[in-house]
């Protein structure tokens, strides 16, 4: 035999030596892991879902969010999660935009602080203002629907006089506010909430019910004090200020500090009511009679 035959005898051997742990791998060692793929394959095949169930569920879930996020949404209140501190700067200056020129707002940020599983960021507001500004900005913050309250407050009065003597009454505050806010995302809704406050009318409890401070007679109206009735007639009375300026007035209009409130021909007399600072004065005025040298005065 010679060497060419025999190298490629040897060859050969080579050969069928791989081919057959070739075949030997792939029939012992990966056959049964793919039978095993396989199985698992037929597995996941008998689990797949077809396009029309994926969207029903789809659908399904898509309720379930939303009827979740109505649920928070009409919750009394709820909490942001990873609120910005500059949130109630942007809170209060969309409050105070519609108030007047003259009113005073101020926010002053304090610090954060823990509250269980909730945050807080610590706010100091005060100023001044219009009663029903106040009110209305304090019902704003306990009324928002992003969770925030007032830990303390104070209240008072402030009395300015403008240009022409009239005295104005505004209403002094200084309180503190704190603002929740969480990283569980589960306490808000994934739509946006906008806060919806009714504008209420309240009464003024801290406007004085005695008040030193009496308008002056900007727009010239009867002042009844040592007024006189000089005559009832058909329209009206014709009465006579201290000052000998006359006016023809009927029943309810206005005079300095009240109204003219009755006309009674029967007994020549006309009636008044007076306000002064809060304190209530009926005045009736007579028509002079022959027997009579000047008016009388009944308080």
């Amino acid at each position: 035999m010679n060497k060419k035959l025999r190298s490629t005898l040897i060859l050969l051997g080579f050969l069928i030596l791989i081919i057959g742990l070739s075949l030997g791998y792939y029939s012992f060692i990966l056959g049964k892991e793919l039978k095993e793929k396989e199985k698992k394959l037929k597995e996941l095949s008998a689990k797949i879902i077809d396009e029309t169930e994926l969207n029903m569920r789809l659908e399904s879930l898509k309720r379930k969010s939303a009827e979740i996020d109505s649920i928070l949404a009409n919750k009394r209140f709820f909490v942001f999660s990873d609120m910005s501190p500059v949130s109630f700067f942007e809170f209060s200056n969309k409050l105070v935009r519609s108030f007047s020129t003259e009113s005073q707002f101020n926010v002053e940020y304090i610090d954060q602080k823990s509250e269980g599983e909730f945050q807080t960021y610590n706010y100091k507001v005060s100023g001044f203002g219009f009663f029903d500004e106040v009110f209305g900005f304090i019902r704003s913050i306990e009324k928002s629907k992003s969770l925030k309250k007032i830990k303390s407050i104070t209240v008072g009065n402030i009395v300015n006089v403008d240009k022409k003597g009239v005295p104005i009454y505004y209403t002094s505050f200084d309180m503190e506010v704190k603002s929740y806010f969480t990283s569980n995302k589960n306490f808000s809704p994934t739509i946006p909430i906008k806060d919806s406050i009714d504008n209420l009318k309240i009464y003024n409890f801290l406007f004085p019910l005695i008040r030193t401070e009496i308008p002056p007679n900007i727009y010239e109206l009867l002042d009844v004090q040592d007024a006189k009735l000089l005559a009832l007639l058909p329209d009206g009375a014709f009465i006579s200020d201290n000052k000998g300026n006359t006016y023809l007035l009927s029943e309810g209009e206005e005079v300095y500090l009240g109204y003219l409130t009755k006309i009674d021909y029967k007994n020549n007399m006309v009636s008044f009511v007076l306000n002064k600072g809060g304190i209530i004065e009926k005045i009736n005025l007579y028509l002079e009679t022959n027997d009579q040298s000047k008016n009388k005065k009944e308080k």
